[in-house]
């Protein structure tokens, strides 16, 4: 089975100002909306919580459920939207981290609705990370190797996609802490300065090498 024939993250719904992202570097509509490589953030402002409240997909051949393992999920209906060109070089989602006290329960709930597991690995001795496709995103889920309670999965953190992370670094504000040598070969990232308010862990990644393959990116 291909991606193609997977759910693929269509958006994701951000309970941040879009003055937030728009000081980021980010292109933000009137609509609250900005456009990273087909991936519709919908900035919804304080009052819709803190964080990513939710995420919409783009179905496979499984349906989707109203909520995955307490995941508030829309189906996407119509063509994936245009890409704006952002100030900050932003020109896709590499990952999307998913905080869960029971990686089984998630993975199978994820499963559920037809995305992929490609591989489980452990980060620590208290902490394993899994990894699955939706489209061209990784969601990284991690969690206990055992349950350690029934609350529900959630969204954490957001890795956007850069080619120049000097340039991004060095825009108003300087919005970035230290460039780094990602854990990826070759590819390099850094994390948005919490102080300047958004309320999602954020970083930003240089691409994948040409020749990466899906196992390197994981």
């Amino acid at each position: 089975m291909g991606r193609g024939d997977l759910p693929a993250l269509a958006g994701l719904d951000i309970a941040d100002p879009p003055d937030v992202w728009r000081r980021l570097g980010f292109t933000v509509g009137a609509d609250g909306t900005c456009v990273v490589g087909g991936i519709a953030l919908h900035l919804a402002g304080t009052e819709a919580g803190e964080g990513m409240v939710g995420w919409t997909l783009r179905p496979g051949a499984a349906g989707l459920p109203p909520l995955v393992d307490g995941i508030a999920t829309r189906t996407a209906s119509g063509d994936a939207p245009s890409a704006a060109g952002h100030a900050n070089g932003a020109v896709g989602v590499d990952h999307v981290v998913v905080h869960t006290p029971s990686l089984q329960r998630t993975l199978t709930a994820l499963q559920g609705v037809g995305l992929e597991l490609r591989r489980v690995r452990e980060a620590r001795p208290d902490l394993h990370q899994a990894f699955l496709w939706a489209g061209d995103v990784l969601l990284e889920v991690a969690g206990p190797p055992e349950p350690a309670g029934d609350g529900p999965a959630s969204l954490w953190g957001l890795v956007l996609v850069a080619p120049d992370l000097d340039a991004v670094a060095a825009l108003p504000g300087e919005p970035l802490g230290s460039v780094r040598d990602a854990v990826q070969a070759g590819r390099r990232i850094a994390t948005v300065r919490r102080e300047l308010g958004s309320s999602v862990p954020l970083a930003f990644m240089t691409p994948h090498r040409p020749a990466a393959s899906a196992e390197e990116s994981t």
